[in-house]
């Protein structure tokens, strides 16, 4: 696909209260559609495009009360403390750039989950919050897009795969992928966003982290057994 150039993610949903048996902590300060999805996003974005230089955001309030709707607490009010719909763009190290919506207040979406931008082509990546769902890319030269083969296995809930990384990482005298500078650039990144939002400029990121190697193709499942 040629040099990335940019991006775009998209998390957008109606929120949780029609599902989520106790809603409430999801919209006071701290969490929110930004750092309740927001991780599972910018973690895939670090981990294709690198770390983050720069950010600037846009958020809002949509309703200061929230009614949830399923059984369990049906028709109890929540107060929102937090940004419910959060825009932003995202400033890479490598140059290129990319945009970010999180949002409680869409109904519907057609939106992709995340695609990559580049000279010669497009990726596109399946929601980062499961281990399933296609890889795709379309190429400049060839119509429509076409589905990339997956190659690592672990496509059903492995919710374990990062404690697993570390642990073959200790005994192999490695780095590990899910490292606490990516967590600390990741948290940043989010907190940046509405810092930009809330103080009306640009919000340079003073945290760095490395990408995180590609996971080797030729290591079997098994390889990670503890």
């Amino acid at each position: 696909m040629g040099r990335p150039i940019g991006a775009s993610a998209f998390m957008v949903s109606p929120g949780p209260e029609s599902w989520h048996p106790n809603p409430g902590f999801l919209y006071e300060e701290g969490a929110g559609p930004l750092f309740d999805m927001g991780p599972y996003y910018l973690s895939a974005l670090v981990n294709l495009l690198g770390p983050v230089k720069r950010v600037t955001g846009s958020a809002q309030i949509a309703s200061p009360e929230r009614i949830i709707t399923n059984p369990a607490n049906y028709g109890a009010k929540i107060p929102v403390e937090t940004p419910t719909h959060i825009a932003g763009v995202l400033d890479f190290a490598s140059g290129a750039f990319g945009s970010l919506i999180t949002s409680f207040d869409v109904w519907g979406s057609e939106l992709p989950d995340i695609e990559i931008y580049g000279t010669k082509g497009t990726l596109s990546v399946p929601h980062p919050n499961f281990y399933d769902g296609k890889v795709k890319v379309r190429r400049h030269n060839r119509p429509g897009f076409e589905e990339i083969p997956l190659t690592h296995g672990f496509t059903q809930n492995s919710r374990g795969l990062g404690v697993m990384d570390m642990a073959h990482a200790i005994r192999g005298g490695r780095e590990h992928r899910a490292s606490g500078e990516l967590c600390l650039h990741v948290l940043e990144t989010m907190h940046g966003l509405l810092l930009s939002s809330r103080e009306g400029h640009h919000y340079k990121l003073q945290s760095k982290c490395s990408r995180p190697e590609a996971f080797p193709t030729d290591l079997p499942e098994h390889a990670l057994d503890l």
